[in-house]
Protein backbone atom coordinates (compact mmCIF):
# COMPACT_ATOMS: atom_id res chain seq x y z
CA UNK A 1 0.00 0.00 0.00
CA UNK A 2 1.03 3.29 -1.17
CA UNK A 3 1.83 6.07 1.67
CA UNK A 4 1.81 9.86 1.39
CA UNK A 5 4.16 12.14 3.52
CA UNK A 6 3.52 15.41 3.67
CA UNK A 7 6.86 17.30 3.99
CA UNK A 8 6.44 20.72 2.71
CA UNK A 9 5.68 22.53 4.83
CA UNK A 10 7.52 25.55 6.96
CA UNK A 11 7.82 24.05 10.26
CA UNK A 12 7.87 27.35 12.00
CA UNK A 13 7.21 26.13 15.86
CA UNK A 14 10.61 24.45 15.10
CA UNK A 15 12.80 27.14 13.94
CA UNK A 16 15.70 26.36 15.96
CA UNK A 17 16.22 23.66 13.28
CA UNK A 18 13.67 24.29 10.64
CA UNK A 19 15.63 27.73 9.44
CA UNK A 20 18.28 25.53 8.10
CA UNK A 21 16.11 22.16 7.04
CA UNK A 22 13.03 21.51 6.56
CA UNK A 23 11.21 19.88 9.60
CA UNK A 24 10.77 16.43 8.46
CA UNK A 25 14.83 16.45 8.14
CA UNK A 26 15.27 17.09 11.61
CA UNK A 27 17.36 14.45 13.14
CA UNK A 28 16.46 11.85 15.95
CA UNK A 29 19.34 9.99 16.46
CA UNK A 30 21.89 9.81 13.22
CA UNK A 31 18.60 9.70 11.16
CA UNK A 32 15.65 12.34 10.08
CA UNK A 33 12.19 11.49 11.34
CA UNK A 34 10.64 11.13 8.16
CA UNK A 35 13.69 8.25 7.88
CA UNK A 36 12.19 7.09 11.45
CA UNK A 37 8.61 6.97 10.28
CA UNK A 38 9.38 5.71 6.67
CA UNK A 39 11.13 2.73 8.45
CA UNK A 40 7.73 2.07 10.59
CA UNK A 41 5.87 1.77 7.50
CA UNK A 42 8.92 -0.66 5.98
CA UNK A 43 8.25 -2.99 9.19
CA UNK A 44 5.08 -3.98 8.20
CA UNK A 45 5.58 -3.80 4.56
CA UNK A 46 4.37 -0.74 2.87
CA UNK A 47 7.66 0.48 1.19
CA UNK A 48 5.87 2.55 -1.74
CA UNK A 49 6.28 6.47 -0.47
CA UNK A 50 5.45 9.49 -2.20
CA UNK A 51 7.20 12.78 -0.87
CA UNK A 52 4.79 15.98 -1.20
CA UNK A 53 7.81 18.21 -1.34
CA UNK A 54 7.74 22.12 -0.72
CA UNK A 55 10.09 24.06 1.57
CA UNK A 56 13.40 23.62 0.79
CA UNK A 57 12.48 20.18 -0.81
CA UNK A 58 16.21 19.86 -2.27
CA UNK A 59 17.64 19.03 1.09
CA UNK A 60 14.86 16.20 1.10
CA UNK A 61 16.24 15.06 -2.38
CA UNK A 62 19.74 15.26 -2.05
CA UNK A 63 19.66 13.40 1.21
CA UNK A 64 17.83 10.30 -0.23
CA UNK A 65 20.42 10.52 -3.46
CA UNK A 66 23.36 10.39 -1.27
CA UNK A 67 21.95 7.77 1.25
CA UNK A 68 24.90 6.36 3.01
CA UNK A 69 23.21 3.25 4.29
CA UNK A 70 26.69 2.38 6.76
CA UNK A 71 25.14 5.04 9.62
CA UNK A 72 22.38 3.19 10.46
CA UNK A 73 23.30 -0.53 9.32
CA UNK A 74 26.30 -2.81 10.52
CA UNK A 75 28.94 -3.41 7.72
CA UNK A 76 32.28 -5.25 6.98
CA UNK A 77 35.45 -2.90 5.79
CA UNK A 78 38.14 -4.05 3.79
CA UNK A 79 41.33 -4.00 1.49
CA UNK A 80 42.24 -0.56 3.14
CA UNK A 81 38.78 0.73 3.45
CA UNK A 82 38.21 0.15 -0.57
CA UNK A 83 35.37 -2.54 0.08
CA UNK A 84 32.69 -2.32 1.77
CA UNK A 85 29.97 -5.08 2.68
CA UNK A 86 26.28 -4.04 4.16
CA UNK A 87 25.38 -6.79 6.72
CA UNK A 88 21.80 -5.21 6.55
CA UNK A 89 19.64 -2.45 4.75
CA UNK A 90 17.22 -0.03 5.28
CA UNK A 91 16.35 1.50 1.87
CA UNK A 92 17.56 -1.31 -0.75
CA UNK A 93 13.82 -2.53 -1.38
CA UNK A 94 11.69 1.47 -1.02
CA UNK A 95 10.43 3.02 -3.82
CA UNK A 96 10.35 6.50 -3.20
CA UNK A 97 8.23 9.57 -5.59
CA UNK A 98 9.90 12.55 -4.77
CA UNK A 99 6.73 15.12 -6.42
CA UNK A 100 7.15 18.80 -5.87
CA UNK A 101 3.73 20.12 -4.54
CA UNK A 102 4.21 23.73 -3.58
CA UNK A 103 5.80 25.97 -1.58
CA UNK A 104 3.13 27.32 0.53
CA UNK A 105 0.39 24.98 -0.51
CA UNK A 106 -1.64 22.84 2.55
CA UNK A 107 -2.06 19.56 2.86
CA UNK A 108 -5.29 19.02 1.27
CA UNK A 109 -3.59 20.66 -2.12
CA UNK A 110 -0.68 18.78 -1.73
CA UNK A 111 -2.95 15.53 -1.21
CA UNK A 112 -4.53 16.80 -4.72
CA UNK A 113 -1.29 17.21 -6.42
CA UNK A 114 -0.41 13.61 -6.22
CA UNK A 115 -3.26 12.10 -6.89
CA UNK A 116 -2.44 10.85 -10.27
CA UNK A 117 0.77 9.04 -8.72
CA UNK A 118 -1.87 6.69 -6.53
CA UNK A 119 -2.14 4.95 -9.64
CA UNK A 120 -5.10 2.84 -9.82
CA UNK A 121 -5.05 2.26 -5.97
CA UNK A 122 -8.47 2.39 -3.78
CA UNK A 123 -6.68 2.83 -0.44
CA UNK A 124 -3.91 4.30 0.50
CA UNK A 125 -1.91 5.78 3.86
CA UNK A 126 -0.68 9.40 4.71
CA UNK A 127 0.88 11.33 7.44
CA UNK A 128 1.93 14.28 8.70
CA UNK A 129 5.69 13.30 8.58
CA UNK A 130 6.03 15.07 12.26
CA UNK A 131 4.72 12.17 15.02
CA UNK A 132 6.18 8.89 15.74
CA UNK A 133 3.64 5.44 17.21
CA UNK A 134 3.70 2.14 18.16
CA UNK A 135 0.73 1.69 16.97
CA UNK A 136 0.33 -1.79 15.69
CA UNK A 137 -0.47 -0.83 12.03
CA UNK A 138 -1.92 -4.08 10.99
CA UNK A 139 -4.72 -3.86 13.32
CA UNK A 140 -5.50 0.03 12.23
CA UNK A 141 -5.80 -1.30 8.83
CA UNK A 142 -7.90 -4.01 9.25
CA UNK A 143 -10.55 -1.90 11.69
CA UNK A 144 -10.21 0.79 8.07
CA UNK A 145 -11.44 -2.09 6.26
CA UNK A 146 -13.93 -3.65 8.67
CA UNK A 147 -15.68 -0.64 9.31
CA UNK A 148 -15.55 0.11 5.26
CA UNK A 149 -15.46 3.95 5.32
CA UNK A 150 -13.81 6.74 3.18
CA UNK A 151 -11.42 8.18 6.22
CA UNK A 152 -9.59 7.08 8.93
CA UNK A 153 -7.53 9.16 11.25
CA UNK A 154 -5.51 8.21 14.49
CA UNK A 155 -6.82 9.72 17.60
CA UNK A 156 -4.34 9.77 20.76
CA UNK A 157 -3.90 11.51 24.06
CA UNK A 158 -1.68 14.79 23.31
CA UNK A 159 1.93 14.71 24.06
CA UNK A 160 2.05 18.33 24.80
CA UNK A 161 2.79 19.45 28.23
CA UNK A 162 0.01 22.49 28.62
CA UNK A 163 -2.50 22.70 31.20
CA UNK A 164 -6.59 22.77 29.87
CA UNK A 165 -8.80 24.44 32.47
CA UNK A 166 -12.43 23.69 33.00
CA UNK A 167 -14.57 26.80 34.52
CA UNK A 168 -17.66 25.99 36.14
CA UNK A 169 -21.25 27.58 35.18
CA UNK A 170 -20.67 30.99 36.72
CA UNK A 171 -17.73 31.16 34.67
CA UNK A 172 -15.12 30.78 38.11
CA UNK A 173 -12.40 28.39 37.67
CA UNK A 174 -13.60 24.63 38.30
CA UNK A 175 -10.20 22.50 37.45
CA UNK A 176 -6.79 22.72 36.29
CA UNK A 177 -5.35 19.51 34.90
CA UNK A 178 -2.19 18.27 32.31
CA UNK A 179 -3.92 17.81 28.64
CA UNK A 180 -2.75 13.73 29.39
CA UNK A 181 -5.13 13.78 32.62
CA UNK A 182 -8.35 15.05 30.16
CA UNK A 183 -10.65 13.23 28.20
CA UNK A 184 -8.78 15.44 25.76
CA UNK A 185 -8.24 13.63 22.17
CA UNK A 186 -5.78 15.36 19.08
CA UNK A 187 -5.78 14.19 15.38
CA UNK A 188 -2.51 12.20 15.26
CA UNK A 189 -1.64 12.15 11.82
CA UNK A 190 -1.62 8.97 10.73
CA UNK A 191 -4.40 9.16 7.77
CA UNK A 192 -6.31 5.76 5.82
CA UNK A 193 -8.31 7.00 2.84
CA UNK A 194 -10.21 5.44 0.26
CA UNK A 195 -9.59 7.14 -3.47
CA UNK A 196 -13.11 8.92 -2.56
CA UNK A 197 -11.43 10.63 -0.65
CA UNK A 198 -10.62 13.71 -3.50
CA UNK A 199 -14.47 13.53 -4.13
CA UNK A 200 -14.33 15.86 -0.60
CA UNK A 201 -11.10 18.19 -1.12
CA UNK A 202 -12.13 21.21 -2.77
CA UNK A 203 -9.59 23.31 -4.67
CA UNK A 204 -7.64 25.98 -1.95
CA UNK A 205 -9.17 24.25 0.78
CA UNK A 206 -7.48 22.07 3.56
CA UNK A 207 -7.44 18.47 4.38
CA UNK A 208 -8.71 18.69 7.76
CA UNK A 209 -11.53 20.98 8.31
CA UNK A 210 -14.40 21.14 5.29
CA UNK A 211 -13.35 18.45 4.04
CA UNK A 212 -13.63 16.14 7.00
CA UNK A 213 -16.51 18.06 8.35
CA UNK A 214 -18.04 16.79 4.98
CA UNK A 215 -17.73 13.31 5.70
CA UNK A 216 -18.54 13.45 9.48
CA UNK A 217 -21.93 14.72 8.30
CA UNK A 218 -22.26 11.56 5.84
CA UNK A 219 -20.41 8.88 8.53
CA UNK A 220 -17.66 8.26 6.45
CA UNK A 221 -14.89 8.96 8.89
CA UNK A 222 -13.81 6.84 11.70
CA UNK A 223 -11.60 7.74 14.42
CA UNK A 224 -9.12 5.05 15.84
CA UNK A 225 -8.25 5.83 19.61
CA UNK A 226 -4.97 4.80 20.30
CA UNK A 227 -3.99 4.95 24.20
CA UNK A 228 -0.19 3.68 23.17
CA UNK A 229 3.23 5.88 22.53
CA UNK A 230 2.42 8.81 20.33
CA UNK A 231 4.53 11.83 20.14
CA UNK A 232 4.85 14.40 17.83
CA UNK A 233 7.76 16.91 16.97
CA UNK A 234 6.36 20.34 17.07
CA UNK A 235 8.98 22.06 19.16
CA UNK A 236 12.59 21.87 20.24
CA UNK A 237 11.85 20.61 23.91
CA UNK A 238 9.80 17.75 21.77
CA UNK A 239 12.65 17.18 19.40
CA UNK A 240 14.76 16.67 22.82
CA UNK A 241 12.45 14.58 24.27
CA UNK A 242 12.33 11.70 21.36
CA UNK A 243 16.16 11.84 21.47
CA UNK A 244 16.77 11.29 25.17
CA UNK A 245 14.09 7.98 23.73
CA UNK A 246 16.39 7.20 21.35
CA UNK A 247 19.83 7.51 23.02
CA UNK A 248 18.61 5.31 26.03
CA UNK A 249 17.32 2.93 24.07
CA UNK A 250 14.08 3.06 25.46
CA UNK A 251 12.28 4.30 21.91
CA UNK A 252 9.03 2.81 20.96
CA UNK A 253 8.86 3.42 18.18
CA UNK A 254 11.24 1.64 16.48
CA UNK A 255 9.08 -1.54 16.29
CA UNK A 256 12.19 -3.10 13.59
CA UNK A 257 14.08 -3.52 16.82
CA UNK A 258 13.42 -6.98 18.31
CA UNK A 259 14.67 -5.95 21.21
CA UNK A 260 12.05 -2.89 21.69
CA UNK A 261 9.67 -5.21 20.81
CA UNK A 262 9.65 -7.62 23.54
CA UNK A 263 10.03 -4.70 25.96
CA UNK A 264 6.74 -3.03 24.77
CA UNK A 265 4.44 -5.65 24.19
Amino acid sequence: MKVVLFCGGLGTRIREDSDKIPKPMVNIGYRPIMWHLMKYYAHYGHKDFILCLGYKSEFIKNYFLHYDECISNDFILKNGCRDITLLNSDIQDWNISFVFTGLHSNVGQRLLAVKKYLADDDVFMANYADGLTNLPLPQYLENFSDQDKIASFLCVKPSQSFHVVCFNGNNTLDTIKTAQQTDLWVNGGFFIFKKDIFNYINKGKELVGEPFQRLINEKQIIAYKYNGFWMCMDTFKEKQRLEELYFNENAPWTVWNSSLIRKYA
